[in-house]
């Protein structure tokens, strides 16, 4: 060719126009259109409830939208699910992509190394002597674990620490590395800057920016966005436009109260004089009648 093609970047630019998912619930998210660039930092925030991680999976691929359209690295969403998977990776995502709090940090990065390797690596990679497949899963792990900022030896363990024993933002990491070990062009995760102190949030932000900068695009969602990144917004209970509200059935007229009788005053009883057989009479029979409609109401119940 006389030209030299220009080189296309790492990251993939995200255009979203009117897209929209509603699910048997009604719509998790609607008319949402922006574009950011390859290498962007965008932030999807909103409340809780608003659609924001159903809208983190409808831009990578995992849901499959049911109003307009996007785009990432050039590929049209809803039609290409597959195409956009392949592309991009989730950190966390809660119910998704979760760690294992079993799995040391070590058996996570080969499980991820061995995955890739299994689904996206070529015939000519599987043919490669063990030497040289081992050396190449051990630069992807350090490509990996450097970009996440883990750093391996100051964990409780080093390698051997188990998930469960990491604080949250050394997870975060720990999911963002493992990411990445597949270089994709698209970087997604949910619950950002959940549970994390003022300190530790400034710091996964500055992560996911050096991860940009590096060339990946960045979707992540928060409750919070920092004042550089790109934001969307969600909107929780979004009305639909389409649909009309429910006219309200004006409400009957009440009629008027009859008056009410006054009652009869009723008539004197004579009073029986009081007397020791009298009162022991009356207290045998009312004994009698709370015993029997005890025992009557236990037969009842069957607890007789």
């Amino acid at each position: 060719m006389g030209a030299e093609a220009e080189e296309q970047p790492h990251g993939a630019a995200v255009v979203a126009d009117g897209f929209g998912l509603k699910g048997p619930r009604g719509w998790a998210f609607r008319e949402v259109s922006f574009r950011a660039g390859p290498g962007a930092l965008v932030a999807i925030e909103g409340p809780s409830g608003s659609g924001r991680t159903c809208l983190l999976l409808a831009l990578t691929g995992r849901m499959k939208a049911t109003e307009g359209h996007a785009e990432v690295g050039g590929v049209r969403l809803p039609r290409k699910l597959g195409a956009v998977r392949r592309i991009s990776a989730l950190g966390q995502v809660p119910g998704v992509s979760e760690l294992d709090p079993a799995f040391t940090v070590a058996e996570h990065l080969r499980e991820r190394v061995l995955l890739q390797r299994r689904f996206d690596g070529s015939v000519r990679a599987l043919l490669r002597r063990p030497a040289e497949r081992a050396a190449e899963a051990r630069a992807r792990i350090d490509e990996a674990v450097a970009a996440s900022g883990l750093d391996l030896a100051a964990l409780p363990k080093g390698e051997r620490t188990s998930v469960r024993d990491l604080e949250r933002l050394e997870a975060l990491r720990l999911s963002i590395a493992l990411a990445l070990i597949g270089r994709p062009r698209l970087l997604a995760l949910d619950d950002t800057d959940l549970k994390l102190s003022d300190a530790d949030r400034a710091e996964a932000w500055a992560l996911l920016r050096s991860v940009a900068e590096a060339g990946t695009t960045v979707l992540a969602v928060c409750a919070e966005a920092p004042a550089d990144a790109q934001r969307i917004t969600t909107i929780a209970d979004a009305a639909d436009p389409d649909e009309p509200e429910e006219a309200k059935e004006p409400a009957e007229p009440e009629e008027p109260a009859e008056p009410e009788e006054p009652e009869a005053e009723p008539e004197p009883t004579e009073a029986k004089p009081a007397t020791a057989e009298g009162d022991t009479a009356d207290t045998a029979d009312t004994a009698d009648d709370t015993e029997e409609g005890a025992a009557d109401a236990l037969a009842e119940t069957g607890r007789s």
